[in-house]
């Protein structure tokens, strides 16, 4: 309940954020065009707080934070008086109403741009993009990549972490192979064709893009020891206390956390025998996992999460940068994301990436809540990202979008007269519909993935 509250607040704050960077922009460009901005509001319904400015502008605080509009003085929804047809929106020349429609998605882009400054400016604890382990048989293994190697770039791509790795993996989703340059425990660099034939992501599956082609990074150590409990789980109600170390479960000797685990996962509500060592005295208990729903199945969990030595230092990196470097990572990193999330809704649109991979409200809602527990740094991160992605979705050409409205201006442009209400009444009609299916698949793949 703890964690729902958490994320819950944390969507609520990122939300805000991210709704008040977009109309602030909508809202400076129209005032620079002259443009009367009658109100500016932060969610919808009943208002909370409000007040005016010298302006005329009204700053509402509305009841449902899932949103925000500016409202502009508009012939085409009010009457307005001769003396100030001047400032309405719909007297405005095309370029200034194109302006004010753009101004938007690229105040996203411009926020994205400067949280990523200040992430950089403070530092991103990261780890270096070595391999750790190889699953026999994969494409990594055919394709020779071996434990202990550094990916040191991805077609070209310099990868300081793995982030860098995830990114340009994924977008070479699709293609047959892709070129990494990798350096070797003793310091050479070597080249391999990474295959990727049949690889795709699977939204339903929370997984690394590179797990899938079999590979794991460099991971800190998991002791077969008791490090947390989840209070009342089944774990702590069959006597196990922290500091116990696991020896043998239904008989079997444990050699590994995932040994432990994936018998857990299979006995859903079967009573194992579990040996354990507590101050060097061997005990024994009962150990009946519980059952909850995992995609398509029913899985055991028993409230138990284990002791985890550090990561040791060589591995790890603090991507850290003076004001300048940081302000160059910073747009580096805006044109990578941007990049990434156009190539990801090209390939959702022509079926090279499975629907499965759309994710809704409560997706980002746990995103904003694991990051903000993290840290700001990592918070910062989160909602770099978002703000992109809302940038670049409000940039499709449908009509209920800022992008419809940019291609109607752009026609009207070429033909030299606006684009007849009745069209637009149609396509505003046809855009909802669009976007309330797309809306329906995101929510649905959340709730697969609960």
């Amino acid at each position: 309940m703890i964690t729902i509250v958490w994320n819950l607040l944390s969507f609520v704050v990122a939300l805000a954020i991210l709704i008040a960077v977009h109309e602030w922009g909508h809202f400076w460009v129209a005032r620079r065009c002259g443009v009367l901005v009658q109100r500016f509001s932060l969610g919808f319904g009943k208002v909370l707080f409000s007040r005016k400015d010298r302006y005329g502008t009204e700053f509402s605080l509305s009841l449902i934070p899932l949103g925000g509009y500016v409202k502009m003085l508009d012939e085409r929804v009010e009457p307005v008086p001769d003396e100030l047809k001047h400032r309405a929106f719909n007297h405005q020349p095309v370029w200034r109403r194109f302006a004010i429609v753009a101004a938007g998605p690229i105040a996203n882009f411009v926020f994205a741009l400067l949280v990523f400054w200040l992430m950089f400016l403070l530092g991103v604890p990261s780890v270096k993009p070595v391999i750790g382990t190889i699953e026999p048989q994969s494409l990594a293994a055919r394709s020779g990549l071996q434990s202990g190697m550094e990916i040191v770039s991805v077609a070209d791509h310099p990868t300081v972490d793995w982030e860098a790795v995830t990114y340009q993996l994924v977008r070479h989703i699709g293609k047959p192979e892709v070129e990494l340059t990798l350096r070797d425990d003793q310091g050479r660099q070597l080249t391999r064709q990474l295959q990727l034939a049949g690889w795709t992501l699977n939204g339903k599956e929370e997984q690394a893009p590179f797990a899938a082609l079999g590979f794991e990074p460099v991971m800190p150590e998991v002791l077969l020891q008791v490090g947390q409990l989840v209070p009342k789980g089944s774990a702590e109600q069959a006597g196990l206390q922290v500091g116990d170390e696991l020896v043998a479960l239904d008989g079997v000797k444990l050699a590994s956390w995932k040994q432990f685990v994936d018998q857990i996962k299979l006995s859903p509500e079967v009573s194992l025998s579990l040996s354990y060592r507590r101050g060097g005295q061997l005990m024994q208990t009962a150990l009946t996992p519980a059952a909850r729903d995992s995609g398509n199945k029913v899985v055991g969990y028993v409230g138990l999460a284990p002791a985890v030595k550090p990561l040791p230092e060589r591995y790890r990196i603090d991507l850290q940068y003076g004001p300048l470097d940081a302000a160059w990572m910073g747009l580096k990193k805006t044109v990578d994301v941007m990049g990434l999330t156009v190539d990801m809704v090209s390939k959702l649109f022509t079926g090279v990436v499975s629907l499965d991979n759309l994710s809704g409200p409560i997706s980002i809602a746990k995103g904003a809540g694991s990051t903000a527990s993290y840290g700001l740094v990592y918070f910062l991160g989160f909602l770099g990202l978002v703000s992109i992605n809302l940038g670049i979705i409000n940039l499709f050409p449908l009509p209920v979008l800022d992008g419809g409205h940019l291609m109607f201006f752009i026609i009207e442009a070429v033909r030299g007269k606006p684009v007849s209400e009745r069209f637009q009444e149609y396509a505003f009609k046809f855009g909802a519909a669009v976007l309330v299916c797309l809306m329906g698949i995101a929510l649905f793949n959340d709730f697969v993935r609960l």
